[in-house]
């Protein structure tokens, strides 16, 4: 077992510790139905974790065999996965909603030897051959075996119960791969290892200032295996964890109240879904200490909404990141509905906070080829947009079998890496960071480069408006508009809005508006745009000249 709680060598010490220091408190609470839940203690947890360890070493999984689990939220997605951390095995991670096509290049190139899955998992993964040269050993999670290859509750039943020793991974030794989600460009797989995640929950404790004791409502799977980790009660409400946007606001408050939970991380939809749900119903949401949102900036007006209904003094968190690098800065809805809206509104970019402890951020001339090695003189001057690096233990060291993506997102500093987040933005006078969007969406016109964010920030101001998207057409910038419920296309309305790119010189280019009833977006957290997509459908809306 890790000596101290701060620095373990595997992060599978942490729930050790806890279930040594908090043996009975709550672990893990997961919904069944509305209102059911299926409950582990820290010592519970920990048991189920030993004897899930000894089961899959069992059946060849050992230290270095990459895992890949599909497994929903359930008691025995924790187990295992912390079994494969103490294992020394490598986990890899993918999310099912990035779609059949991505989940077959994610798992192609990972080259996975185990495939540990629900039966629905398994019969998706023999129809669409995932990873077929690879894999040698099946584990099937549920109650029918559709899947071939062990069930995993007849390895447990005969796995001993005594402690498992936890494997000591060398510093540089993979921990887990993480799929990106492929909605800002190709899914590629981000090679972990166990010092990040050490730092990241150093870092959320620090930043957010999160004590063991604390009850977390885990609306994302990954933060939820994270509570132990931090000390935290995950609570795993009843929605599809892959489609938030369908999540029912009544069961995600009703687990809030039974537990009374004091942290929540939601994705925007969330934040948008419970705050409606509290302006109709009247819910004050009293147990919260903090909620944090992730993923994409939520709109100021869902933010304004759900603050309403916060205990005085809380405040709703923005941690800014990639999978790559989490967390990067942060801010909190007082800063994003205070001044810092109104400089949004005209053109400014979003704020996304003050760079994290321990996380040194540059900005650097925006370049779309290699940068091999890092120079001071790459570090451009405040108020200066060019592309976000960052450097620091949460940074991850590359990407598996993407020699080539690789390094496009790296850039060595002696044996420190940079990482380019692939977003545009600026550091003011007072070192807090601003977004202006992906350096990939940026427009560029034969007079100048347009960012997407603070173009669309000054339209979004107008009442009929529910988001825009800046795209560009044959060099010509066109702004996509999606309206508010109940507001229809009108040669008024695009006045209205060509009359409001009029007042900002960044956005008097833009003559071109186009209403779009319903903008694809992803399905994590509903919010970041396709736009390459529309830029698409745009081009086929506009005449060519």
């Amino acid at each position: 077992m890790s000596t101290t709680l701060e620095e373990p060598a595997n992060i599978a010490s942490y729930l050790e510790r806890m279930a040594s220091l908090r043996p009975d408190a709550l672990a893990v609470a997961i919904a069944t139905a509305p209102g059911k839940y299926e409950e582990l203690t820290y010592a519970e947890l920990d048991r189920l974790v030993d004897r899930s360890a000894h089961a899959l070493r069992a059946v060849g999984i050992s230290r270095g065999t990459r895992t890949v689990v599909m497994v929903q939220p359930s008691p025995e997605l924790f187990a295992i996965t912390f079994a494969l951390f103490k294992i020394g095995a490598v986990p890899v991670m993918v999310d099912p909603g990035m779609g059949i096509r991505n989940l077959g290049q994610c798992l192609g190139e990972a080259e996975p030897t185990a495939f540990i899955g629900t039966p629905k998992a398994h019969f998706a993964r023999r129809l669409f051959r995932w990873a077929r040269p690879s894999l040698e050993i099946l584990v099937t999670v549920g109650p029918r075996w559709l899947g071939g290859g062990h069930r995993f509750s007849r390895i447990l039943e005969n796995a001993p119960t005594q402690p498992f020793d936890i494997e000591e991974p060398d510093s540089d030794q993979m921990a887990a791969i993480f799929f990106t989600s492929g909605s800002t460009g190709p899914p590629k797989g981000v090679v972990y290892r166990h010092p990040n995640f050490a730092a990241q929950v150093r870092l959320w404790k620090a930043v957010y200032g999160i004590a063991p004791g604390e009850v977390d409502l885990a609306t994302l799977p990954l933060f939820a295996l994270f509570g132990p980790a931090l000390g935290m009660s995950s609570v795993v409400p009843l929605m599809d964890a892959s489609r938030p946007i369908t999540a029912n606001p009544r069961h995600l408050v009703a687990a809030l109240e039974k537990y009374s939970c004091t942290n929540t991380f939601v994705s925007p939809a969330l934040v948008e879904k419970i705050g409606r749900h509290c302006e109709a119903t009247g819910t004050q949401l009293i147990g919260l200490r903090r909620v944090l949102s992730a993923g994409a900036p939520a709109s100021p007006n869902a933010l304004e909404r759900l603050q309403r209904h916060l205990p005085d003094g809380v405040e709703i968190y923005t941690p800014y990141g990639a999978t790559e690098a989490l967390p990067v800065a942060s801010v909190g809805s007082r800063t994003i509905l205070g001044d810092a809206r109104k400089r949004t509104e005209a053109g400014a970019g979003v704020c996304v906070g003050h760079p994290v402890p321990e996380a040194h951020v540059q900005i650097i001339p925006i370049k779309d080829d290699a940068i091999p090695t890092w120079s001071p003189d790459l570090a451009l001057p405040p108020n200066e947009i060019g592309e976000i690096v960052v450097r620091g233990p949460m940074v991850t060291h590359g990407y598996y079998n993407r020699a080539d993506a690789t390094a496009l997102a790296r850039i060595a500093d002696g044996d420190r890496i940079f990482h380019r987040m692939g977003d545009l933005g600026y550091l003011d006078d007072a070192g807090q960071l601003w977004m202006c969007g992906r350096k990939t969406h940026r427009v560029v016109t034969a007079t100048t480069t347009m960012f997407t964010v603070p173009c669309e920030a000054v339209f979004n101001t107008h009442p009929a408006v529910f988001r825009t998207a800046l795209v560009g057409v044959r060099g010509d910038p066109v702004l996509c508009v999606e309206l508010e419920s109940g507001h229809r296309p009108s040669d008024t309305l695009t006045g209205e809005l060509r009359a409001i790119g009029a007042r900002f010189e960044h956005t008097r280019a833009i003559e071109t508006f186009l209403f779009h009833h319903d903008f694809p977006v992803d399905v994590r957290h509903n919010a970041k745009i396709f736009r390459e997509r529309l830029a698409l459908w745009a081009a086929g809306q506009v005449p060519q000249k």
